[in-house]
């Protein structure tokens, strides 16, 4: 890598099942294989352990985007690549993290509801619907969809490594990772 890196928050906000946590993945190996410094925070790790006892009223909500928003910016001051992965579904809550963290990259991880209902690991869209899960985002709470997101990956239409090229284009462009790293991945998705 040879130059210090500088820190950034990736936050990939979307449905439950859009493919947030698969792309961060992706991202966070290609990263790392660069000997890039990252950390990951997927919001269901983070409620287990950074927001135990949170419900998910609107209130709560909003106060696990906070505390997954204050970690991720002293993580990004400290030059480190963070990788959000959450739900996140309202907008001013987004944009409050956006305006504390500073640098930033927004990304729509966008599926259609019928496809984030069939790739359903989980269960809790079928759960949602029979009346089991209550306030489930998509269902019977509003998901607002990001105005101007910096990268909107369309994974219902795009694969895994085009959806995180958009985002290392993003990165590179902005001067957050060199362009070295990035030719290097268009190299290797052929061995995707």
């Amino acid at each position: 890598m040879g130059e210090k890196q500088r820190g950034v928050t990736i936050w990939l906000t979307g449905l439950s099942g859009a493919g947030k946590t698969t792309i961060c993945r992706f991202l966070e190996k290609k990263l790392r294989s660069q000997e890039y410094k990252i950390e990951v925070l997927d919001g269901d790790v983070v409620r287990k352990n950074l927001s135990k006892g949170l419900t998910f009223s609107k209130e709560d909500r909003d106060e696990n985007i906070r505390r997954i928003g204050f970690v991720a910016h002293l993580l990004t001051r400290n030059n480190i690549i963070v990788l959000v992965s959450v739900i996140s579904p309202y907008r001013v809550i987004r944009e409050e993290v956006k305006a504390q963290i500073g640098d930033f990259i927004e990304v729509y991880v966008n599926a259609p509801l019928e496809v984030c209902e069939q790739r359903d690991v989980k269960g809790l869209y079928k759960k949602a619907r029979v009346g089991e899960i209550f306030d489930f985002t998509g269902i019977d709470d509003l998901y607002e969809i990001p105005l101007k997101p910096d990268v909107e990956c369309k994974t219902n239409q795009e694969s895994v490594a085009e959806s995180a090229n958009k985002i290392l284009s993003k990165l590179e462009e902005l001067g957050y990772i060199n362009s070295l790293l990035l030719s290097q991945l268009h190299n290797n998705y052929s061995l995707i």
